[in-house]
């Protein structure tokens, strides 16, 4: 599909082409860990005229919401959770930031290219001693002149090592005020990334260790203010959540189909199926389709969206996480095979509670918003 034409067709068109000529054909692929390499992934997004869905128009993107953006990492979660995610975290973490928070001139070098697909984009937070505290980060910024000089270690970087950008957060300072956002180029000297990990899931997605050994950045390449990058951060998330609950709806929503397809098999067959069971799989994601939507919606409207992300991320991600356990338990014995669909959404459910915040820290946000003294 040309970007020419793509871009003239309705964004839900565009989708469903995509799903249908891209992602399905490379599922099984991506589920051992042998399919396209993220870049290729996003290149072909851009192809479709999917890969800057949340950008201007102005600057090669679709000009979409978040309401599009969710329906469109769900289309492709429901075929392969790999895909998804790397579509995720460009278009979410990798992306957005430098369109919320990104100066004319950022937006001018940066955004075309990403829409387009021709670049990727990572988002590098987490760090080996971090954890989920992100204030605890030690990736350090000096300022030289017209430049930053940043030295550090991040880990479990989606697209490490395939990544043309990173949106990069560094301490340039003490406390949450002394964190700064910066967009690096990978082709710069100094950076550098490791082997993709073995993970138990999600093989299909390259996620690393990406380092950055005093790399000269410049001034003109950070986002926002000095010491502004905590705000950054969070707000990425905050959207980035709002894409992963989409991600855990449509690994679920896979699981479902493929325990529906097997119990009319058993029905046709005159075997007992688990009504009971089917049905709390449908109202599982039908509940955490609706949340994923409201929280959607919120950011389109320009509300605060950080206690509804974290209640559709909580309950989404736990919720595909039980779907995907029914699924397997429902098409037994055949899921037992490791390539069965059921086995690989349950493995790839898994992340969806770990990454973009644990559900432990969604459940400690949701707290926190509650006891608020207004």
């Amino acid at each position: 599909m040309s970007t020419e034409v793509a871009l003239h067709d309705p964004l839900s068109a565009r989708i469903e082409s995509f799903v249908r000529d891209f992602v399905r054909p490379v599922s099984s692929a991506m589920a051992r860990g042998a399919g396209p390499r993220p870049k290729d992934v996003v290149g072909a997004a851009g192809e479709a005229g999917l890969a800057g869905i949340l950008t201007a128009p102005d600057l090669g993107g679709a000009g979409g919401t978040h309401r599009d953006f969710v329906s469109f990492i769900e289309a492709v979660a429901r075929e392969d959770a790999s895909t998804a995610v790397i579509l995720d975290v460009h278009l979410s973490v990798g992306t957005e930031p430098i369109i919320v928070f990104g100066d004319d001139d950022q937006k001018r070098r940066y955004l075309s290219r990403l829409a387009r697909g021709e670049w990727l984009a990572g988002f590098a937070l987490t760090e080996p001693a971090g954890g989920s505290d992100a204030a605890a980060l030690q990736t350090r910024a000096l300022r030289d002149g017209d430049e930053y000089v940043v030295s550090g270690a991040k880990t479990f970087i989606t697209g490490a090592g395939d990544a043309d950008v990173y949106i990069v957060m560094a301490r340039t300072g003490e406390g949450r005020d002394g964190i700064s956002a910066f967009i690096v180029e990978s082709r710069w000297p100094g950076v550098s990334a490791g082997q993709p990990f073995t993970k138990l899931g999600l093989h299909g997605s390259w996620t690393g260790e990406v380092v950055f050994d005093s790399v000269r950045v410049p001034a003109a390449n950070r986002l926002g203010d000095e010491g502004k990058g905590f705000r950054v951060a969070m707000a990425a998330l905050d959207s980035g959540r709002v894409g992963i609950s989409a991600q855990a709806v449509g690994i679920a929503q896979g699981a479902l189909d493929v325990t529906v397809a097997r119990a009319r098999e058993r029905r046709a067959a005159g075997r007992e199926v688990d009504e009971m069971h089917l049905a709390d799989m449908e109202a599982w994601t039908a509940a955490s389709r609706a949340l994923t939507w409201h929280a959607a919606s919120m950011v389109d409207a320009g509300q605060n969206v950080t206690r509804d992300a974290s209640v559709a991320k909580l309950y989404a991600t736990d919720a595909c996480v039980s779907v995907a356990h029914a699924a397997v338990e429902m098409c037994a014995p055949d899921s037992a095979l490791d390539d069965h669909p059921a086995a690989v959404r349950l493995r790839d459910a898994k992340a969806c509670q770990i990454y973009e915040g644990t559900n432990q820290v969604q459940r400690m946000v949701i707290a926190r918003r509650l006891l608020r003294v207004e």
